[in-house]
């Protein structure tokens, strides 16, 4: 048999195991089960491809199944990346596909040793392993057994790839776009973009807290790694950007260079590089800064760095415009006083000296004007004696005559009063006519038929009842 050739079965040889019996089969010989024929094919595929013989294959992870909580094992569906007419990417119908294996005491190391590289295997990945065929009885299918990764290939691409990136964020004008916006003096809103509870983000709030101003932080949880972490991180940062923050800041905890792939992602970059309020990022870094840092306004090594920066940041305002200030006030306050209290006790000895002076010429002046009165005191008493006396001989008269006066006016009064008095009125034979709620009759249109009326005499009363009422022609 030529080297390479094999067949799957010898009609003249002996019947193998698992071969039927020509009488159970209308008399055809050569007739395999399933698991004879099985038996052929594994011993073609180890005849060409034996279990020593180590094979390099080059294919796309379709779809990657990671078992690590659970069997410990990895699964892949592996296509070509080129379908051999134009060299396309090709996950359609009909496109060669290879179901792969990696069982679990390989993939432990291996998937250590990518997340030290920061490579995560996900689907439209580009892979070069090494393995084995290997033929899955139970469902007829040929697989392949990974048993090594061609980890510098794939270092090479990513590395092409960030490259790629950086240079088209360049040609663009967005690496040093956010660089570019202005940082507030006061940045005590601050819009926090982080994985609540980690470490990252603990650290980070506990420089604030502990700072003693008071900061306003609106935190928007993300996930910070795995495959979903790129799209939050990158709505985030764009919902902040919509806020009245005065500063994004973008933190995670330390990891590998696979948990921190994130944030070399184009969406992420672009999401930071075109926000409208500068962007400040503290990823705990194991090697090179992310793109993310790159396009960033300000990179910090660490959440509790980029915490420190945002309280230096407030502390220098501070610094600058209340604490300087309020230092060269403590140390010239003092100097001040000193000063007030100097001119104060000078101020008092001159108005000390002034009102003694003062003093002194006023008790002069009272003391001639004491000896001017003690001397023209007898003298002025005696005139005022007689001006007094005087006086009181006019006023005796004067006061007889006013009183005279008023008592012939009062009396006038009483006559008047006595002429206008009502019981006087009665007596001269006039009368008073009231109605019944008691008020005074005027006129005879004050007064209905049938009403009663009280006639009011010098004597007595009288009650009469209204039969008729007329009116005179002159009214």
């Amino acid at each position: 048999m030529p080297s390479g050739a094999h067949q799957l079965f010898d009609p003249e040889a002996p019947p193998s195991r698992g071969s039927i019996d020509p009488t159970e089969d209308g008399g055809r010989t050569g007739v395999l089960s399933i698991g004879a024929l099985y038996d052929e094919v594994e011993k073609a595929l180890t005849s060409v491809f034996p279990r020593s013989r180590q094979l390099w294959v080059r294919g796309e992870i379709q779809s990657l199944s990671d078992q690590t909580g659970r069997s410990g094992h990895c699964y892949l569906d592996l296509v070509d990346p080129e379908d051999g007419g134009g060299g396309t990417v090709s996950r359609g119908r009909g496109a060669p596909a290879l179901k792969v294996k990696c069982w679990k005491g390989i993939w432990g190391p291996l998937r250590a040793a990518l997340g030290k590289e920061g490579i995560a295997l996900s689907e439209g990945m580009v892979v070069i392993m090494r393995g084995t065929l290997d033929l899955y009885r139970p469902k007829g299918e040929i697989g392949f057994v990974l048993s090594e990764l061609d980890v510098t290939a794939l270092l090479g691409r990513l590395a092409a790839q960030r490259a790629e990136l950086i240079r088209k964020l360049e040609s663009e004008g967005l690496l040093r776009r956010n660089a570019t916006i202005s940082v507030p003096e006061m940045t005590l809103r601050v819009g926090l973009v982080a994985s609540p509870g980690t470490e990252g983000y603990r650290d980070f709030l506990g420089q604030l807290e502990g700072s003693g101003f008071a900061f306003r932080v609106q935190v928007v949880p993300v996930a910070v790694q795995g495959g979903e972490a790129p799209v939050a991180i990158a709505a985030a940062v764009k919902a902040l950007s919509r806020t009245d923050c005065d500063l994004i800041v973008v933190v995670r905890g330390g990891g590998s260079k696979a948990d921190l792939a994130a944030f070399d992602t184009e969406v992420v970059a672009r999401a930071i590089a075109t926000a409208t309020k500068p962007v400040w990022t503290g990823i705990g870094h194991t090697g090179d800064e992310s793109v993310a840092d790159m396009v960033a306004n300000r990179t910090c090594i660490t959440p509790t760095e980029c915490g420190q920066h945002v309280v230096l940041q407030v502390s220098e305002w501070w610094g600058s415009h209340v604490g300087d200030p309020a230092a060269v006030l403590a140390r010239r306050v003092p100097v001040l006083l000193a000063d007030a209290e100097t001119r104060d006790a000078q101020a008092r000895g001159r108005l000390t000296r002034a009102a003694r002076s003062q003093l002194r010429v006023h008790r002069e002046r009272l003391s001639v004007r004491a000896g001017a009165l003690v001397r023209q005191a007898p003298g002025g008493l005696e005139a005022r004696q007689g001006s007094v006396r005087t006086q009181a001989a006019r006023l005796g008269p004067l006061s007889l005559g006013h009183l005279s006066r008023q008592t012939e006016r009062v009396r006038s009064w009483q006559r008047l009063l006595t002429a206008y008095d009502v019981d006087r009125q009665l007596e001269r034979g006039y009368s008073l006519t009231f109605n019944a709620e008691g008020q005074l009759v005027r006129n005879a249109g004050d007064v209905l038929v049938g009403h009663e009326i009280t006639t009011r005499f010098a004597d007595g009363k009288v009650r009469s009842r209204v039969e008729a009422t007329e009116k005179s022609e002159e009214s």
